[in-house]
């Protein structure tokens, strides 16, 4: 490991203590490498408005953190064990390169600040992710409902219980997921806000120009107070990990449908070839193992937001202890957007057996519909609701699917499910959220 950026004459390090202290923050830290080169550029211009580096010191510095990243990008620059975190290997490479220049770079913040506004630009560039998946499922879900309605059996308690079809299962998911982006935006709102400058919690004793990272950096505006931006360290992480739940909770219903439509006994649905694999052992099996690992991806985003929100069991001030929920936060994102790109595909491409769907549809599923007719012609609902239950197995005697479902006419029905209104929020949502980004 290279020198310590606190390391101080006459104490030595102990290699195990160091190991521990270090965890596996420089491999987690690849993950911030380039918003840290970012702020840092920015860090640098600040310090030349106010007279820390020369505009010739600026100029070398701002070249070399522009190589640096780049040789990030193309594998030249490794951040390895060599280093104690990106931090330390920022300053490493500058000192290294440009001498003094590079040893005042730190000049004005502390590493609490540096990884604070790393990870805000590293949660914003997620939840836009987020925002764009999120959308992505709706259009493909609102573009089947508008495109074709099979009659399907609805379920309560995993019991057949009413006539439903295939339209208002996708623009259920539709409506839901449109939520999803607003409940997104709002996370990327609340986390744009710039913490460089703020230091260790408490301010420098230098004219800061922090008007101009904000403006750099792309926040829609600064965080304030230092000792706010150390208190909302893990509070933001845990807003954007609830947008991300929002979604993964939806996928999560939306796969254990799947799961049991694809069964032998249900056998509503087939999935493209591609999202399922076989099994080692039983020539015959095809498993939607894609599917199930949709199902189980909430897990560890679930994780990832109790291990956050039990540290923050914490006084007010930086505390060595949130650094372990980097490591929770990283791989909360990482599967649960991996789990939310192949949701779009999966959904425009599974097939619905028509044949099977109907032939689970029987003459009890029409009880309702005929309760609901006699209360119409008079009937107390409470007298049609027993009369039906009575009667349920010849309730459905020449019913048909189509006509329980056409006249099913309250407002999101099957019958007036107002596709229009929810193509309206989604052009919306698309609109709003440009002219958001666009700001």
């Amino acid at each position: 490991m290279s020198d310590l950026l606190w390391q101080k004459s006459g104490v030595e390090t102990d290699a195990r203590i160091m190991r521990f202290l270090a965890g596996n923050d420089v491999i987690l830290d690849r993950e911030f490498f380039l918003h840290d080169v970012e702020a840092s550029c920015v860090h640098v211009q600040g310090l030349r408005n106010i007279g820390i580096v020369s505009p010739e010191e600026e100029s070398a510095l701002l070249a070399e953190l522009r190589a640096l990243a780049e040789d990030f990008r193309n594998g030249g620059f490794v951040l390895d064990e060599r280093f104690e975190d990106c931090h330390s290997a920022i300053e490493a490479r500058l000192t290294e390169r440009l001498g003094d220049a590079g040893r005042r770079v730190h000049t004005g913040r502390s590493r609490n600040d540096q990884i604070l506004v790393a990870t805000r630009l590293w949660l914003k560039a997620k939840l836009d992710e987020l925002v764009a998946h999120d959308l992505a499922v709706a259009q493909v879900c609102l573009d089947r409902a508008e495109r074709e309605s099979i009659p399907l059996p609805g379920y309560t308690h995993i019991q057949r219980a009413v006539v439903s079809s295939t339209a208002m299962w996708f623009a259920g998911f539709a409506e839901s997921f449109i939520d999803n982006a607003m409940a997104a935006r709002a996370a990327r709102a609340l986390v744009d806000a710039n913490p460089l400058g703020t230091a260790a919690g408490y301010g420098v004793n230098l004219p800061l120009d922090r008007d101009h990272t904000t403006s750099a950096l792309g926040f829609s505006r600064m965080q304030l107070s230092p000792i706010y931006a150390q208190l909302s360290r893990g509070k933001f992480e845990l807003a954007a990990l609830d947008a991300l739940s929002l979604a993964l909770l939806d996928v999560r219903r939306l796969a254990w449908d799947l799961s049991l439509f694809t069964t032998a006994e249900f056998d509503f649905v087939s999935l493209p070839a591609r999202y399922t694999t076989g099994s080692s052992i039983m020539p015959n099996k095809r498993n939607p193992d894609v599917v199930e690992l949709m199902r189980a991806s909430y897990a560890p985003v679930a994780a990832a937001r109790a291990e956050i929100e039990h540290l923050l069991s914490l006084p007010s001030g930086y505390q060595r202890d949130l650094q372990i929920g980097k490591g929770s936060l990283v791989h909360g994102f990482g599967h649960g957007l991996d789990a939310l790109a192949l949701v779009p595909d999966l959904l425009a491409q599974l097939q619905w057996k028509e044949d099977r769907m109907r032939a689970a549809i029987d003459s009890a599923m029409y009880a309702t519909d005929v309760a609901i007719e006699a209360a119409v012609q008079g009937i107390p609902f409470r007298d049609a609701y027993r009369a039906a239950a009575d009667a349920s197995n010849e309730a459905g005697q020449g019913r048909t699917p189509e006509a329980s479902l056409a006249a099913r006419t309250s407002p999101g029905a099957a019958g007036d499910l107002r596709l229009e209104v929810l193509r309206a929020r989604l052009a919306q949502a698309f609109e709003s959220l440009a002219a958001f980004y666009d700001r």
